[in-house]
């Protein structure tokens, strides 16, 4: 199984790497799974993949699988870190970021729909990334006004379980948006700072999730306005491809933190893909040029697993800026 999806994998990456498209199919899905999923994504590249419905782009942290695939099959000639720093494409970015989760079903009121305790671990670390020096390479890049992506405490304002609807076993973008609607709703935050993060509960699986990317981040728009979200499925769900034991043995919540903190950096330097900050020839964020590499307990985060982001300053992958 893993051989066939490496296989695929490598397939899609020289075809977005050559300009042709690949779907997002998972290759353990049934047939008609399959076929639902060739009208919802494209792929366009390693990073970024377009809804065949909506036309949307949304930018995804590839799978652990599919870095290691294309660095393979590219002999380390188009690996993430290459193609030079971040390029400014003249869109917003958040000055001053606000994080907020929606736990998506009532099942993550009971351990049925939460059993490796993925809600604490995720409010633990978005507590303590705002202000940290690991999150403090975001700073370097500024929009038009010459204004910074801010990096202050207390970032994150809050959570809450939405009790009102459950998600289906395989939401789609749509859904996820609208579910990220309703969340602003909640808040009433309608900004380009906004940052909404819709969990997933245990065994909810998205189209190509574990298998193509981990989590990925888009825009919707709301009474007039747009709106950042990022689609978290339940991360232990994939294992190893989307972090567990990446750094800790066992490290189940390891993807947690060094997923869900690379969206994050992600969507605070391209709040709106892809007009922020992207890698001049790969198309890589802030995250994806150093994916799955130099993983590590960070201090400067708290001590939680964190993988690196790109610095423009220094042209590498950092833990810690400056």
């Amino acid at each position: 199984m893993k051989a066939r999806f490496l296989a695929a994998a490598v397939s899609a990456l020289l075809a977005a790497c050559s300009g042709g498209g690949q779907m997002l199919v998972p290759s353990n899905d049934t047939a008609a799974q399959a076929q639902s999923e060739l009208r919802e994504f494209t792929s366009l590249s390693a990073f970024t993949a377009r809804n065949n419905v909506t036309g949307e782009t949304v930018r995804v942290i590839p799978t652990r699988d599919v870095i290691d695939a294309m660095r393979a099959s590219q002999a380390g000639r188009r690996a993430p870190q290459s193609g030079g720093g971040l390029v400014y494409h003249g869109g917003p970015v958040q000055t001053n970021p606000k994080i907020y989760v929606v736990f998506w079903g009532a099942a993550w009121n009971g351990t049925g729909g939460d059993p490796n305790g993925v809600a604490a671990r995720l409010k633990g670390f978005l507590r303590i990334i705002g202000g940290s020096g690991w999150l403090n390479t975001v700073t370097q890049y500024t929009q038009s006004d010459g204004q910074h992506v801010g990096n202050q405490p207390g970032s994150f304002v809050g959570s809450y379980v939405d009790t009102t609807s459950s998600p289906p076993v395989r939401p789609t973008q749509a859904q996820l948006a609208a579910e990220a609607v309703k969340a602003a709703a909640h808040y009433g935050d309608y900004t380009v700072n906004a940052s909404y993060i819709v969990a997933l509960p245990h065994g909810i699986v998205p189209s190509g999730f574990g298998t193509q990317y981990c989590e990925y981040h888009s825009t919707t728009t709301a009474t007039g306005h747009t709106i950042a979200w990022t689609n978290d499925p339940y991360l232990p769900d994939a294992g190893a491809a989307c972090g567990s034991g990446s750094v800790n043995n066992p490290g189940i919540l390891d993807g947690v933190s060094v997923v869900g903190g690379g969206e994050q950096a992600e969507t605070e330097t391209d709040p709106v893909p892809s007009t922020g900050w992207l890698d001049a020839t790969g198309g890589g964020e802030i995250a994806d040029k150093c994916a799955w590499s130099g993983l590590i307990d960070n201090p400067n985060a708290g001590g939680y697993p964190t993988q690196p982001l790109w610095s423009n300053a220094t042209n590498s992958c950092v833990q810690k800026y400056p």
